[in-house]
Order: structure tokens, then sequence, then C-alpha cells
């Protein structure tokens, strides 16, 4: 049953590739896979099932080929997010009929590949908060980069190849990073939004406290960090 679930896939992932996303049926794909559509029901539950493993095939096959490291050997934070944020571009260019379906809106449940990109995506938003250099709190980081990201994409793959602005993604990345990141001089930034975001970083980590407490410390810290952002 493997082998024929990874041949489903495959097929899907051709017929995406080569005739487009309105070719990725559950028939089209059945036709090509030479199974019967009820065969693909029964291993992915429908047609979003299907696009997810597509998806998760595609994402593994295109990070084992470029081979990039997610972050720098320095392991400077601001170079990992920006290298995550390289890749994330690549990506959505060399897989547009794949990625439009990904962000098509309205569609019923977010993606596995896309989940597991927003835990790698959460997992860098970490890092920059504990090393003091966010100026927001992390949510609101995770999703400006998130937006940000996938806006940067879609209006590439609107614009054809040959009119691309090849400046436009560092660009939209420096955009962002300037309105997330806080200075990062000689002595630390010590303003209450960014002392308070890198605080909240260790709060699950602190001793001698309860769960409750801890819960009670983050429910006032991101209080007062709404506060902030609202002044």
């Amino acid at each position: 049953m493997a082998e024929v679930r990874a041949s489903i896939v495959e097929a899907a992932a051709r017929l995406l590739r080569e005739e487009g996303a309105r070719a990725v049926t559950t028939r089209g794909v059945a036709q090509a896979a030479g199974v019967q559509a009820p065969t693909i029901y029964r291993l992915f539950g429908d047609k979003d099932g299907l696009v997810q493993a597509v998806a998760e095939h595609v994402m593994a096959t295109y990070v084992a080929a470029k081979s990039v490291s997610a972050a720098d050997a320095d392991g400077d934070p601001v170079a990992d997010l920006r290298a995550g944020w390289r890749m994330h571009v690549e990506f959505g260019l060399a897989n547009p009929e794949l990625y439009a379906l990904l962000t098509t809106p309205g569609r019923s449940d977010t993606s596995a590949a896309t989940a597991a990109g927003i835990d790698v995506l959460r997992a860098r938003v970490r890092r920059l908060a504990a090393a003091g250099l966010l100026r927001v709190d992390e949510e609101r980081a995770l999703m400006m980069i998130h937006a940000a990201g996938n806006g940067t994409v879609l209006a590439l793959l609107g614009t054809p190849a040959a009119e691309r602005d090849p400046g436009l993604s560092g660009a939209m990345f420096d955009a962002v990073a300037g309105s997330i990141l806080a200075a990062a001089p000689a002595t630390p930034d010590t303003t209450p939004s960014t002392v308070a975001v890198t605080f909240a970083t260790v709060v699950p980590d602190l001793p001698a406290l309860t769960d409750a407490e801890r819960s009670l410390m983050t429910e006032w810290l991101a209080r007062s960090l709404a506060h902030l952002r609202s002044r």
C-alpha cells in the first residue's frame, strides 16, 4: 500500500508540474496513477489530503536538492531568518502551481507542509526574541514575516518572469526586519517592549514557579506588550 500511495503522490506532483493545478482532480490523478478514485479517498481522505501529501513530497525533494542550511555557521539569528526567507521565496518561485494551491483562500485546513513551515519560522522568531533583537512581540513578528513572505512570492508569481524585480525579495525582507528588529548597539536595547519580549522567552524555564504563576506572568507580559503597541 505504501508503494501505491507513493505512486499516487508522484502522479499528482507530475500533473501539477506539467499541466497545472486544474489537472489535479481526483479522477485525473487516479487515471495518471493507474488506480481507482476510491483508492485516493481511502488513502488521503479527500483532495486536500492529497494536496498536503504532494506538498510534503515536493518540499522534501526541494530541500534535499538545494541542501541549504537553515542557519549560518556563526549562529546569527538574523542571518538565519534571512536564509529562511530566501529559501521560502525560492521554493514558491520554483513551484508556482503548488504554492498557489497551498495559499488558495478558503482551504478547509492548513496543510501539514505549511504548518511545519510556520513552526520553523516560529523557532527562528523565538531565537530573535531570546537574543533581545525583537521590538514587537513574537506573535506579531511571526505574522508580519509570514504575511510579507507570502505576499512577496505571490507578487513575483503574478509578474512575468522577464519583468520581475530581482531586488524585490531582499527589499521586502529589509523592510520587515526594520519594522520588527530592535537596534543592536554595543549596549543592550533596554526599551520596555524589547525587554518584555525577551523576558517572555524565558518564562517557561523560570524555576520555583507553578504553572499557574507562569501563566499569569505570561498574561501580564502580553497585556503590557499590547498596551505598548497601542501607544
